[in-house]
């Protein structure tokens, strides 16, 4: 782990917390790699749930992205790390399953404020949250299938509760991009708006001011449904993506991505 978080949790410096009073800012902390998706940020996406919950003063929490992008995804390098690392994969598929356990369990409401691109991991950080603002520029993005993975945390995994089977499964199969008006149209998003982070703190404002318990009660009892769609294939999912890890595909693209980086 390169350093901690400067803010009040324990967690690597790709994520920053902050308090505004009873509200949590958690911002995806890698803006010069368009908070692409590394070891340490999957690391810290693993441990914030928990430790939010565990934050009596915290009513609501607003998840956004450092500089121009909410999340490109996952950093061809450490996609490159996988592929040679065994350890790294059964790590990274225990904090993958952690991740998406963790958002669905969390006591206080997570509302999205998706400020520019949200691809692989970021796309299913938006459909775990419970609000979604999106930037007009914004677009949603799930390339697993088209880098030879399986996607075992959010997106195609919760797309189903959020959408028609048939829009989840072209853009699952495909990776094609959703723009913010189609995200909307589809039901992946509350609003499309100018400021994202502006609407989804005065959003935050409105819940954090509501009876507590009666908030928390209302998002578990809507969660429960999310958590059993989740249990019912996260199993599989794991197996099948660790599968995908190890596959001559994934191998052969991420080569080929690293390549054209370079």
């Amino acid at each position: 782990m390169k350093g901690r978080a400067p803010g009040l949790y324990d967690l690597p410096e790709e994520i920053k917390v902050e308090a505004d009073g009873p509200i949590r800012i958690i911002t995806l902390n890698r803006p010069e790699a368009l908070n692409a998706v590394n070891h340490e940020l999957h690391v810290g996406l693993a441990r914030i749930w928990p430790q939010l919950s565990e934050d009596i003063d915290a009513r609501v929490a607003v998840l956004t992205g450092a500089g121009r992008a909410f999340s490109a995804g996952g950093d061809f390098a450490y996609l490159d790390q996988l592929r040679r690392d065994k350890e790294l994969q059964r790590i990274t598929l225990m904090h993958g399953r952690e991740i998406v356990l963790g958002m669905a369990r969390c006591r206080v409401p997570v509302v999205a404020a998706v400020n520019g691109p949200a691809a692989g991991l970021g796309c299913s950080l938006v459909a775990l949250s419970d609000i979604v603002y999106l930037a007009e520029n914004a677009y949603l993005l799930d390339p697993h299938v088209q880098v030879g993975l399986v996607a075992a945390d959010g997106g195609p995994l919760t797309w189903p509760l959020h959408t028609s089977l048939h829009w989840a499964k072209e853009y699952a199969l495909t990776g094609a991009k959703i723009s913010a008006e189609r995200a909307l149209a589809m039901g992946l998003a509350n609003h499309v708006v100018a400021d994202p982070l502006a609407e989804a703190m005065e959003c935050a404002k409105k819940i954090a001011e509501l009876p507590r318990q009666a908030v928390e009660s209302t998002k578990r009892l809507l969660n429960i449904q999310l958590e059993r769609a989740v249990l019912a294939s996260l199993d599989y999912a794991n197996t099948a993506e660790e599968q995908s890890f190890n596959s001559e595909d994934f191998a052969a693209i991420v080569t080929r991505l690293n390549a054209r980086k370079g």
